[in-house]
């Protein structure tokens, strides 16, 4: 990351004071509920620099991942905010590039249907360091999926984000495949999920994006009550769950990657895992499934 001067907003003191609560009350019938609060609340705990590209973060990221090498996975997006409109913008969630203007992330990570306090770095690989791969650009419409309302157990956690300038080829960047319609991945399959959010449950943060090798778990199994239960639905992939590898919650919104017919596609977006730890044991990271979505992506990309 950049040098400079960096500030730690006082919002993470209540994300650490929730985690810890959260993690406490984990033998509550309603436990599971109270991921959604910790997905939200995790969106807060920010760090940030005061000069518009030293884009610091507190995010969490790829459990049991590794340094990805750079200009791999050109399609992901650093998804940042500022909410004092004073250009300290923080990273606070994935995305993926679907299309020159367009990318897509996790409905949960709009934090604001204002789109000037958003911007969207391509290109990036060092948090910490101007690279000089980085595309900055703004973000010009929010477009939130109609089903979605808040509850991460109802679905639907998807968005894309129509961008003011279209992105342009630097040779760092590219545009994603998309599954087919209705595509599912089979049981044990493995994807890659990648991210700059947290690598342990002490809150130790990457500069550089993080990827980890995880597998797929088939919903016959994610859906019984051992694992998810009903909140697992058709419409979601889960992956990992072996208590190593996972998803954190600042990955939220960015892709799982899965090499299919000689092809990596991105077939899911970060959407929920446990509270306290995130490689829990039958807990495995959720993402929204993308082949049950691509109606609706063209609709308003084609639109």
């Amino acid at each position: 990351m950049l040098a400079g001067h960096v500030t730690v907003a006082s919002p993470m003191l209540k994300v650490l004071s929730h985690y810890k609560y959260l993690k406490a009350t984990a033998s509550h019938p309603n436990w599971y509920k109270m991921v959604w609060l910790l997905a939200f609340l995790a969106c807060f705990g920010l760090i940030h620099a005061e000069v518009p590209f030293n884009h610091r973060v507190h995010n969490e990221r790829v459990i049991g991942g590794h340094n990805a090498e750079p200009n791999t996975w050109k399609w992901q997006v650093s998804l940042q905010y500022d909410s004092s409109y004073q250009e300290a913008y923080s990273h606070i969630c994935g995305g993926t590039l679907i299309d020159a203007f367009h990318i897509m992330t996790a409905a949960h990570c709009i934090l604001s249907y204002d789109p000037s306090h958003f911007r969207v770095v391509v290109g990036e690989y060092n948090l910490y360091e101007f690279d000089g791969s980085e595309q900055f650009i703004r973000v010009e419409q929010i477009i939130v999926h109609p089903g979605w309302n808040g509850n991460l157990g109802n679905g639907n956690d998807i968005a894309l984000m129509k961008l003011v300038d279209p992105v342009y080829d630097n040779g760092f960047i590219a545009i994603a495949n998309l599954p087919y319609e209705g595509e599912t991945l089979p049981h044990d399959f493995t994807c890659h999920v990648t991210g700059w959010g947290l690598m342990d449950y002490y809150g130790t943060v990457p500069d550089i994006l993080q990827e980890a090798p995880i597998k797929v778990v088939e919903h016959a199994v994610c859906s019984t009550p051992e694992w998810w239960g009903i909140i697992a639905l058709e419409s979601m992939v889960c992956a990992g769950g072996d208590g190593v590898i996972s998803g954190c919650q600042g990955d939220s919104g960015g892709p799982l990657n899965c090499l299919t017919d000689g092809v990596w596609r991105v077939h899911g977006v970060v959407s929920y895992g446990p509270s306290g730890y995130c490689n829990q044991l039958t807990k495995p990271t959720v993402f929204t499934k993308v082949s049950s979505f691509l109606g609706w992506i063209y609709s308003v990309t084609l639109g």
